[in-house]
């Protein structure tokens, strides 16, 4: 698909949004978030995922408006829960499902390291990565923390239940200026085995 037939001005005063199909966003949101990856969000450019994408910038624009508004779409396209579904039989069982489900997001790690900065200076940007990356994640784990609570297997009033995502989601975020390294499976699982089943009086 090119440019051509969506990219011509409309009448004076007419913002008109281009037609694209969903399998040619979804093309242009990978390629922003990869570059975002590859080399950070201030050197990301419109005209730079244009040129990957082989579209005119002015698609570009006249869909999303701003970069920011463009990689705000583009994160919340990419939400999705990954914990979501975990049930183990055991609130034990399924924080260690949690850890290995969590090593696998080394893209969003490196996501969140590249947009680290930005996101203190745009609140929609943000808000998107909020809503995009974090907020199902904590969802689904305040589900399963709440259903081992049901279950007795922990005291609801319990201190270090409302820390638990801090510390799963805190590893994903500091392993990484710790040891360059991302915080894979098999280091989460420890962690959780180490540091937060005893923290709860679980093994």
């Amino acid at each position: 698909m090119t440019s051509q037939g969506v990219d011509r001005p409309g009448p004076a005063g007419i913002s008109r949004r281009s037609k694209i199909t969903p399998e040619r966003e979804r093309e242009f949101f990978d390629a922003v978030l990869h570059q975002i990856r590859v080399h950070g969000y201030d050197a990301v450019t419109m005209e730079g995922v244009a040129a990957s994408t082989r579209c005119s910038k002015s698609t570009l624009y006249r869909q999303w408006g701003t970069k920011p508004r463009f990689v705000a779409a583009a994160l919340r396209s990419s939400g999705q829960a990954r914990l979501a579904g975990i049930d183990t039989g055991t609130l034990a069982g399924d924080l260690r499902e949690v850890a290995r489900r969590a090593g696998e997001w080394s893209e969003d790690t490196t996501l969140l390291q590249a947009l680290g900065h930005a996101v203190t200076r745009d609140e929609e940007l943000a808000r998107a990565l909020r809503e995009a990356l974090m907020d199902p994640e904590l969802a689904a784990l305040a589900r399963i923390l709440r259903r081992g609570a049901e279950r007795g297997e922990v005291d609801p009033g319990h201190p270090a239940l409302e820390y638990v995502p801090a510390q799963i989601f805190g590893v994903l975020r500091i392993r990484p200026l710790l040891d360059g390294r991302n915080a894979d499976a098999d280091h989460l699982v420890r962690f959780v085995e180490a540091a937060v089943l005893p923290a709860l009086g679980l093994s």
